[in-house]
């Protein structure tokens, strides 16, 4: 049996169009040795970030039949992953199957992908807040960024801040229940920002380049790139690390094309990422 082959589930919308949630998340994941299986939570003809007169399919009602059927075949999962969820209902089911599906010791990744920018995106509330905060509690590794963490806990959103803020930030996201925080988006001067890592060693920063021009889908490329580099036996510092360079190569593969403004061009930079990953 190979043990280094892991079976991944993540959970979170398809937009057909986009290169967001699923089409980022299961390119991303095999490309990086992951058997990677998918729960739908919704189907969508392009994601909302731009477009209009998009469909939307809520898939809810089938999530716990689905888990069910695969309760009934005896699958199991060595981590489970989840972006973008599209109401409390599926928090609740999400919760559920960390619970009964995933083999013992298997590491639960939450990205509580609902806001940014200081507000929640169309069509959340406080409940959804909430509910996402109780998902967050059962992670071992939660991915938000600023505003997400500010939602999560209750604290004051601010564009300008120090480090003592960010760590404050952190120990509350920790303090649900979350084991470590990875906090995304994290800038203390001009032209740099970088992420945070914060649990039992203490916080660790690692800063990058930061791109002015921001670009849709960066969030699940970095989660996905994450997830990857840390099932692969990197730590979480240095699966930070890698999740970050390759986010900001796919930015700047992007640039310069005035056509693709609803992701990045992440596909043809997949070979770096699994390069970082064997030896970065």
């Amino acid at each position: 049996m190979d043990t280094s082959y892991k079976k991944i589930l993540t959970v979170q919308d398809i937009s057909c169009v986009g290169q967001c949630s699923l089409t980022v998340a299961l390119p991303i994941l095999s490309a990086c040795g992951m058997e990677t299986c998918i729960l739908p939570s919704a189907v969508l003809s392009t994601h909302t970030g731009g477009f209009t007169g998009f469909t939307f399919r809520d898939l809810t009602d089938d999530m716990p039949k689905i888990a069910d059927h695969w309760q009934k075949e005896k699958i199991s999962f060595d981590a489970v992953y989840t972006g973008y969820l599209g109401s409390a209902r599926q928090i609740d089911y999400v919760k559920r199957i960390v619970s009964d599906l995933m083999k013992p010791d298997a590491p639960f990744i939450a990205d509580p992908a609902m806001a940014d920018a200081g507000k929640l995106y169309y069509g959340f509330d406080d409940a959804f807040v909430a509910a996402m905060a109780r998902l967050v509690a059962v992670s071992d590794i939660a991915l938000p960024n600023i505003t997400e963490a500010c939602f999560l806990t209750g604290t004051e959103y601010k564009e300008t801040y120090d480090e003592s803020y960010i760590a404050e930030l952190c120990r509350r996201v920790c303090a649900l229940g979350a084991k470590t925080t990875v906090l995304t988006g994290v800038s203390y001067r001009e032209g740099r920002t970088g992420v945070v890592v914060y649990g039992r060693d203490g916080m660790s920063y690692y800063e990058h380049e930061r791109i002015s021009k921001g670009c849709h889908g960066t969030g699940d490329v970095y989660a996905s790139a994450f997830v990857g580099a840390y099932l692969n036996g990197k730590t979480i510092y240095d699966a930070a690390r890698i999740a970050a360079d390759y986010t900001v190569s796919c930015i700047k593969e992007t640039q310069g094309d005035p056509d693709h403004w609803y992701g990045v061009k992440f596909e043809r930079l997949l070979p770096e990422l699994a390069e970082a990953i064997r030896n970065g």
